[in-house]
């Protein structure tokens, strides 16, 4: 398996394991797979976004099958630099428990700490179980919740927001 950042190049590969990821895990995700699928020019804008300035949106191979993918955003406002914002982690149903969003994840925390970054930072589905103990493996700790923070076809999920300190600060 080959691990690389996603280019442009690779829009419409990712736009299929996206529109599969919101699909098979809505609730893991704000947009809808109706909202998403039915942009005319979506294509366009996945090219757009893995080209974007600051976010860093990685793949995971299994030969030319994308089964994995995570995007780091960097923040860019001054007084909030030094931090960073891990989303849209998804692991092809077939891929799971093979290790893929470990991997994902590592080089997303790599990537942060290559760019200085202090803080990363992350929302999770409450009952996504297995997301979170994968976060909770790397040292991310949840300092919130968000009760009815998602809500779709009349269900509401609630989102933890969790934290991984890369540096923390020097006692004055």
């Amino acid at each position: 398996m080959e691990i690389r950042l996603l280019t442009a190049a690779d829009a419409e590969r990712y736009r299929n394991l996206r529109l599969q990821a919101l699909q098979h895990s809505p609730e893991a995700f704000l947009m809808t797979y109706e909202e998403e699928s039915s942009q005319t020019d979506s294509l366009q804008q996945y090219r757009e976004k893995l080209q974007r300035e600051s976010s860093y949106t990685y793949g995971i191979f299994k030969g030319a099958e994308l089964v994995g993918i995570g995007t780091l955003q960097a923040e860019k406002p001054l007084k909030v630099r030094h931090k960073g914002n891990v989303f849209a982690m998804y692991v092809a149903q077939g891929e799971r428990g093979g290790g893929i969003g470990k991997r994902l994840l590592q080089q997303l925390i790599q990537q942060a700490r290559s760019l200085d970054l202090e803080q990363l930072h992350l929302t999770v589905v409450s009952a996504n179980r297995a997301a979170k103990a994968l976060y909770a493996s790397f040292g991310f700790r949840r300092y919130g919740l968000e009760e009815q923070a998602l809500k779709w076809n009349e269900q509401y999920w609630d989102e933890e927001h969790m934290v991984l300190f890369l540096k923390k600060k020097t006692p004055e």
